[in-house]
């Protein structure tokens, strides 16, 4: 029983992170203000693997389309930068984050440079 009340506890948890992080981004794209502010953003941009292989294009109304070889946009989504991190949500529902260091993206241990 106690099991099953820590799952609960835990997808409530899941949930409301989720929401919380869906609500931010979504004020975050929607703020003019913001856009034109993120347009000069230093992050803002195409950032690609060694191999060219995967691509992220951060665009600056806070929305990212990722790229795999030769298939373009297979992934969308909104983002969020706070300082050196990045929170993306997918489209799907996939949520995942990265990290900017020395002009290199962290993501999912693919390194990213700027195109």
């Amino acid at each position: 029983m106690a099991e099953c009340g820590l799952r609960h506890h835990l997808a409530l948890a899941a949930f409301a992170a989720a929401f919380v992080f869906i609500a931010g981004v979504t004020a975050f794209a929607a703020d003019g203000n913001q856009e034109i502010a993120m347009s000069k953003h230093p992050y803002v941009g195409l950032w690609v693997s060694q191999d060219d292989y995967i691509r992220y294009e951060l665009l600056p109304n806070g929305r990212y389309f990722e790229s795999h070889g030769f298939r373009e946009r297979v992934y969308h989504g909104e983002y969020r930068v706070t300082g050196d991190h990045i929170d993306y949500k997918d489209d799907s529902g996939f949520i995942a984050d990265g990290e900017f260091r020395n002009d290199v993206l962290y993501h999912a241990g693919v390194r990213l440079m700027r195109a």
